[in-house]
Order: structure tokens, then sequence, then C-alpha cells
């Protein structure tokens, strides 16, 4: 995977694979990159921290192109990585830039002014969201609402203690593409999976409560764990598992109406 030295100088925040916007579906993948604007050099981390999963969800890039790819559909791609701020985090979120990440201290994040983190939000996430915000809506402009699939990849252990599940799908409330999801994925002979593991999936501003609950929107998070889709063989083997899965959700004209369910975290607009 390349490093933050492979930046080109003119840092796009985002990038839009382009697709049949009258499929009325859309992938989202917002920790697919780990690359930094050149200004920013690496944090003061070693390159290594770059290929960790504190920088990126790994395999998500590869696996998000080949589904978009295979599905003939529109994708948008974090080009950032999430240690510079996090796109998958709320404005008002403590966690947005963090200043250390599973044990690693990331000296260009502490201390931080709040010139420099407005600045970040200014230049890296909030195009981010504006880019994912248009993709949603053009995604929707036939009339139907488009069904919204975020891709992101959790790691095999935390704190030495191992995780079984293959993949998981994270959701708040609206379960009505989690539930046919869940299902058609545990009938893939072998495979644990999930219900909102190894992360519960309600939090309050991150980019499916921004975009898809406040909205009606239907909606899934899959989580694919990482070593599964650390290598081209293991992303070919999970685009080829997902792509007939995703394209059935997709059939179902129920995901394709706009309901706001209550979410877990609260009233909206609190």
């Amino acid at each position: 995977m390349p490093g933050p030295a492979t930046a080109m100088p003119d840092f796009v925040p985002f990038e839009i694979i382009e697709g049949d916007y009258d499929a009325a579906m859309v992938l989202l993948a917002d920790h697919a990159m780990n690359r930094l604007p050149p200004e920013y050099g690496s944090l003061g981390l070693p390159d290594s921290a770059f290929r960790r999963h504190i920088a990126f969800d790994i395999g998500i890039e590869g696996l998000t192109r080949q589904l978009a790819a295979k599905l003939g559909v529109p994708a948008v791609l974090g080009c950032f990585s999430r240690l510079l701020i996090d796109p998958n985090r709320g404005e008002d979120d403590p966690t947005l830039i963090m200043k250390i990440s599973d044990g690693a201290i990331i000296p260009g994040n502490y201390p931080i002014t709040d010139q420099e983190w407005t600045r970040r939000l200014d230049t890296y996430h909030r195009p981010y969201h504006r880019a994912v915000e248009r993709t949603i809506a053009k995604a929707g402009a036939g009339g139907r609402a488009p069904l919204v699939l975020s891709l992101h990849s959790f790691t095999p252990a935390w704190k030495g203690v191992p995780r079984p599940w293959h993949a998981a799908v994270l959701w708040d409330s609206d379960d009505r593409a989690v539930r046919p999801l869940l299902e058609m994925l545990r009938r893939e002979e072998g495979l644990v999976i999930g219900d909102n593991q190894p992360y519960d999936g309600a939090l309050r501003g991150d980019t499916m409560y921004r975009h898809c609950m406040t909205s009606g929107t239907p909606h899934a998070l899959l989580e694919v764990r990482q070593d599964l889709i650390g290598d081209e063989v293991g992303i070919d083997e999970w685009a080829g598992r997902l792509a007939p899965i995703f394209a059935a959700l997709n059939d179902d004209p129920a995901l394709h109406e706009y309901r706001v369910f209550a979410s877990r975290t609260g009233p909206y607009g609190s």
C-alpha cells in the first residue's frame, strides 16, 4: 500500500467512481486510503504506521473498486488517512482528530490549534461529505431512494483477543437492508457473521447517521475482517461473494423507499 509520501501536490480529499446512477445504489468507503497531503509530512509517525489499521481500512479500497465495477454503480472513496481527520465522525466528536490511536501517539495532532482543527474540517472532512451528499442525491434523482452501502474493515484481534467474525453488519435502528443482508451472508458456508459486532453501529454524526438515518435513506454498513481482504486473492473472493448479495438487495423495491427511523442515539436535531 502507498504511504503518505506518494500523495500528489494537488491533493483531492475524495474520489468519485462513476456508475449507473439510475440503478439507485451508492457504495461508500470512508477510510479507503492512507494518504496525507504533502504539507503534513507523516504527522511525525514512521512509515510503518501507514500500513496499519490506524491509518485506513485495509483492503477496502480494492474491494470497493471491484464491487463498483461488478455492479456498475457509483462509489465515493475517502482519499485521506483517518489519522489526519476521520470522515466517519461527526464534526463535534472528540475523536475526530486523534491524538493517540491503538497505542500510537500522533505528534502532528497534538497540540492542535482551533484554526488547524477548522482547516482540516474545511479542506478534507466537509468536501468529502459534500461529495457523498451529491452522489446520493444524483442516485436518487430518478425518484427512488438510493440504497447506500458503506464498506469498512476491522482488525483480526483487539488487545490480544481474537475476533471470530469474518464480517459484520453495523446499524442503528433502520433494519430494512440489514436483515436481508445478514440472512444472505449467513447462508454462506463457514462464515461467522456479526450483528453490531465488534462495534455498535449507532454513532451520532457518523456517515450513515448524517446521510441516511436523518433522511430515511435505506442503508447498511458492512465490515470485513482485514486479514481476509489483505491481498488481491482475498479481495477477489469477497468481491465475488458480495456482488450478487448487493445486487439482490438492490432488486428489492422496499429498499428504495424513504422512511425515517428514530435513532438510538437520541432525537434528531438536538
